[in-house]
């Protein structure tokens, strides 16, 4: 497992979180295909991950970006998202839970745009944020397409509350999501994630 410590790996002028995760993920899909998986709220940390990926579309294969809400009221970055689906490059595919009179777009969940998304599964690097079961379906979604546990990047935004992996909060068996993530692979937290009431 590969546990970054923010204030080793990066230079100390690196203090906005957009270059922190911008980097990170260079670090993790150069030269791969990217599938960006989002629910709810999920979107807002994924968003630099996507202008990484959009600003130095060469250095990535295919890009996917699969985003859901309850409802189209509910979306994030709306405008942006606009922008993004009219490029060429780009995969965006966009769903609602439910929809309005006013939504023509698709209505379902996020894991049911993993099976028509744009990419190799033998190439591609996985990041998701969002619901802990919508980021479950969307793994076993990825994993039927044959990507494996290894290149699926999740966002566990547990209840944190020290920052500092005393209080408890956000422990996730041995790990402390505060201290160890929350960015984790999947073959790291999968086993962990199954345990009830862990």
């Amino acid at each position: 497992m590969r546990i970054l410590l923010i204030n080793q790996y990066y230079p100390p002028d690196a203090s906005s979180t957009a270059y922190l995760v911008g980097e990170l993920a260079e670090d993790l899909a150069r030269h791969h295909d990217v599938v960006v998986v989002a629910g709810g709220i999920g979107l807002a940390p994924l968003r630099p991950v996507i202008h990484e990926l959009i600003a130095h579309r060469e250095r990535y294969g295919e890009v996917s970006i699969l985003y859901g809400g309850r409802a189209p009221s509910e979306l994030l970055y709306v405008d942006e998202l606009e922008r993004w689906r009219g490029r060429f490059d780009v995969d965006v595919d966009v769903t609602v839970d439910v929809a309005d009179g006013d939504w023509h777009g698709r209505v379902g969940v996020v894991p049911r745009l993993i099976p028509q998304a744009v990419f190799d599964p033998e190439r591609v690097v996985a990041m998701m944020c969002g619901p802990e079961v919508m980021m479950r379906f969307a793994a076993a979604a990825l994993q039927d397409r044959g990507v494996g546990d290894d290149r699926i990047w999740l966002s566990l935004e547990r209840s944190m509350t020290c920052a500092t992996g005393h209080c408890g909060h956000c422990q996730l068996g041995p790990l402390f999501i505060c201290k160890d993530g929350p960015v984790l692979r999947r073959d790291v937290v999968e086993p962990l994630m199954r345990v009830a009431e862990l």
